[in-house]
């Protein structure tokens, strides 16, 4: 009787040694990456209930998440006492867009343990994707708990200049950076902010530290190049709008923006060169672009193209007087013939009787008038 017994034990510590290398196989397969070789290994292990949240995560991991929820269901049925399961399995609710299941998940979470800031803000991610407006609440609530929140501090921030608050906007992001100095979305507010407080000298401090980290974008560049243009530095303008076109090529606005950066530089030939190249991939009204086109043509009097130009722009939209009125100061300096000089002159006043240009066209039209009786004499 004494040998069966001691037979039966040594047969259960073989079976148990087997099943923890076979779980401890499972356990470094799925560290390795090898998620679906890991999953195999978890099914072949007797007490499966004990692995079913590990075979959810490593479908997770390979991207099946109808599988994950399946065996996060078991593991919870399981093991209905363990919060870290539920929470996991309600961020992974989230994750698959199943909101209604997750916020009653992570209410009941709350209910049991009020004071974790992360069930909060998962709450808060919830009601945000649901349009709820108690989200910012959920976040605010998560800041009260955990001042070193770092997203929860991102997204109060966030509203804060969404609101125009920018004083607290930038308290809060301050208070983050003081954390975690190279956290880039707290960087990216803080640029953000400044930016549409008009401070375009910080907020090229700040868009820069961004780059320095690593980040680039198309809205970091074109945002860097704004806040240079509105301080006049056009040649740093250009460089960061051509930046910001290697994410778009085809951005016919940044192009003409280009164009009229190199025409403030008064270099008016790479100006024509983005304007044209802008009209050739527009496809709505030309009208301002073919303004723009003609006055930098007139500028380096080639009065002819600059003539086109504007007649292109007149058919674009032929309500523009000023666009009317640039044609005619084109061909009066490229008409030789004072007398069809005047007659442009007389039909815009004809035309336009009481204007805006109607003084400066008389002005015009008086020194013309002038001009030709000194010819006479």
């Amino acid at each position: 009787m004494k040998i069966q017994l001691t037979v039966f034990i040594f047969l259960i510590g073989i079976t148990s040694a087997s099943s923890q290398n076979q779980l401890q196989q499972a356990d470094d397969l799925f560290a390795l990456g090898n998620y679906s070789k890991a999953i195999e290994n978890y099914k072949a292990i007797d007490n499966l209930e004990t692995v079913y949240d590990k075979i959810a995560k490593a479908y997770i991991a390979i991207g099946n998440y109808g599988e994950g929820i399946a065996y996060y269901k078991k593991a919870i049925v399981a093991n209905p006492e363990d919060d870290l399961l539920q929470y996991d399995y309600a961020k992974l609710l989230i994750r698959t867009k199943k909101y209604g299941a997750a916020k009653q998940l992570l209410h009941n979470l709350i209910v049991e343990d009020s004071l974790n800031p992360n069930f909060h803000y998962e709450m808060g991610l919830v009601l945000e994707k649901q349009k709820d407006t108690l989200a910012l609440e959920a976040f605010k609530k998560v800041y009260t708990l955990d001042k070193t929140h770092q997203k929860a501090i991102f997204k109060v921030a966030k509203q804060h200049i969404i609101k125009r608050n920018f004083k607290e906007a930038h308290r809060l992001v301050d208070e983050g950076l003081g954390f975690y100095a190279d956290n880039v979305e707290l960087i990216s507010l803080k640029a953000q902010a400044y930016y549409f407080q008009e401070y375009y000298t910080h907020a090229v401090v700040w868009f820069k530290k961004l780059i320095e980290l690593g980040e680039t974008s198309e809205f970091i560049h074109e945002k860097l190049s704004l806040s240079y243009a509105q301080n006049s530095d056009y040649e740093d303008a250009i460089y960061h709008r051509k930046e910001a076109l290697k994410f778009n090529s085809f951005d016919a606005n940044a192009i003409f923006v280009i164009g009229s950066y190199y025409e403030r530089l008064s270099d008016f030939e790479k100006a024509e060169s983005y304007y044209r190249n802008a009209l050739e991939i527009k496809d709505v009204s030309l009208a301002n672009e073919y303004q723009r086109l003609g006055i930098v043509l007139n500028r380096q009097k080639k009065y002819d193209e600059a003539i086109k130009a504007f007649q292109a722009s007149i058919i674009e939209d032929p309500t523009d007087i000023m666009t009317e009125f640039y044609l005619i100061r084109t061909k009066d300096e490229y008409y030789a013939d004072t007398d069809t000089k005047i007659m442009l002159y007389e039909k815009f006043k004809e035309k336009h009787k009481g204007g805006p240009l109607s003084a400066v066209a008389d002005r015009r039209l008086q020194e013309l008038k002038q001009e030709k009786f000194l010819e006479k004499n």
